[in-house]
């Protein structure tokens, strides 16, 4: 990188970046690759490295929020398993896309992603609502699916895929915007480590930097625990949707600069 030489300041950035990442995924679920990824591509790294930095960060995270959220009754364990196996699973073929897939075609699904759960998330009663799947059988295959699709395309794209299962969740069992958060946080754990080691045998993760994220991450989960457990749930969606759209106005400035660097150069 030519910006990050690991020099005081480029750690305190790194260090910056990590607490911040971790309040936003204690408080809303995510593996924070929503935050990490933008980031880190605008400090200089290209966004295959940069998701690989993402995913190790969510390793620190994930651990430690679902500790904190299991000590405090937070945690519904069953649907998490569900969920975490497919997760697992799904996650382990991420080495694999990012093999096969430019870094233009993840940046466009990356930004696609953002704007469909966006329009999902206006649509969602954030106090929970009727569930479209009562059989409870039905309901764990539809948990270990959702772990499935999430891990594949999640974990790719250097996110947990707390932003996906959110809408999912919420819409097909009925599940409040507040209860799906612990799950999200403990599915993370499956598809993290899966995608991590998918990503290291491919050469996409860069340790240095993700160790440094990752422990910084630790200081901001506990906060945003803290936060979400004192916040009403509406008021929790309405930041939700400030913060995609926040992380989608960094990603099109990017895709912005890139489509004029090659439109400058033609």
């Amino acid at each position: 990188m030519e910006i990050l030489a690991f020099e005081p300041l480029a750690i305190i950035i790194l260090a910056v970046i990590g607490i911040f990442t971790g309040v936003i995924a204690g408080c809303f679920g995510i593996g924070g690759g929503a935050i990490v990824v933008p980031m880190m591509v605008l400090l200089g790294n290209d966004i295959k490295i940069a998701i690989g930095i993402s995913i190790m960060q969510m390793i620190f995270s994930s651990f430690y929020g679902t500790y904190i959220n299991y000590k405090q009754s937070y945690l519904d364990f069953k649907d998490g398993f569900y969920v975490g196996i497919g997760g697992f699973f799904g996650a382990a073929f991420s080495g694999v896309i990012l093999d096969r897939v430019s870094s233009d075609i993840i940046s466009a699904v990356f930004i696609l992603f953002l704007l469909y759960n966006l329009f999902k998330l206006f649509k969602i009663n954030a106090y929970g609502e009727e569930a479209k799947i009562h059989n409870p059988l039905k309901s764990k295959f539809f948990l270990v699916g959702c772990g499935i699709l999430v891990g594949i395309f999640a974990i790719s794209l250097g996110i947990g895929g707390g932003m996906i299962l959110t809408p999912l969740l919420a819409y097909y069992l009925g599940y409040s915007s507040k209860k799906i958060i612990p799950i999200a946080l403990f599915f993370i754990i499956f598809s993290s480590l899966s995608g991590f080691i998918s990503l290291s045998m491919h050469g996409y993760v860069d340790y240095k930097q993700g160790f440094i994220v990752g422990i910084a991450s630790l200081i901001g989960v506990r906060i945003g625990i803290w936060i979400l457990n004192i916040m009403d749930a509406k008021r929790h969606k309405y930041l939700l949707v400030i913060l995609y759209i926040a992380v989608l106005s960094v990603m099109f400035q990017e895709v912005f600069d890139n489509f004029k660097y090659l439109f400058d150069n033609s």
